[in-house]
């Protein structure tokens, strides 16, 4: 995977960085860049104390993950703060905002959304291969 440097994509596949989406604070279009379809996701560099305001979603239900730095998370007017490893997931009609709450470091949030639910497990080996311990796809 590229260190920094530019997205790289094959026949099916795209590897990429964060650092080559963008620089400063703000979005980072990973859905573009990677060539996503079946979802929306996009980074959000959030600088010290910055809140980018309130809002919520017509049709897509959000899940944030928390890269790196601590956010706090206002729900339908209910703060939860999240540091690194922090999940949250967001119905569309879900009034949220979101803050970097230090004074010091930026906060990396992965933020994806969609609709119509999970298409179920659907994971499985390639033909002729058999798995090989904990490490292979979800049985089906």
């Amino acid at each position: 995977m590229p260190e920094g440097g530019d997205v790289v994509a094959g026949q099916g596949w795209a590897v990429g960085h964060l650092d080559a989406l963008g620089d400063g604070p703000g979005f980072r279009k990973v859905r573009r860049a990677l060539g996503v379809t079946a979802f929306g996701v996009n980074a959000l560099v959030l600088p010290p104390g910055y809140t980018p305001g309130r809002h919520l979603h017509d049709e897509q239900e959000e899940l944030y993950f928390v890269h790196s730095g601590t956010v706090e998370f206002e729900l339908d007017g209910e703060l939860h703060r999240l540091g690194a490893g922090g999940l949250a997931r967001v119905d569309a009609a879900t009034v949220r905002s979101l803050r970097n709450v230090s004074d010091t470091d930026e906060a990396v949030i992965l933020v994806t959304g969609g609709k119509d639910g999970y298409v179920g497990r659907d994971g499985r080996l390639p033909e002729g291969e058999t798995r090989s311990g904990p490490g292979g796809p979800p049985a089906a």
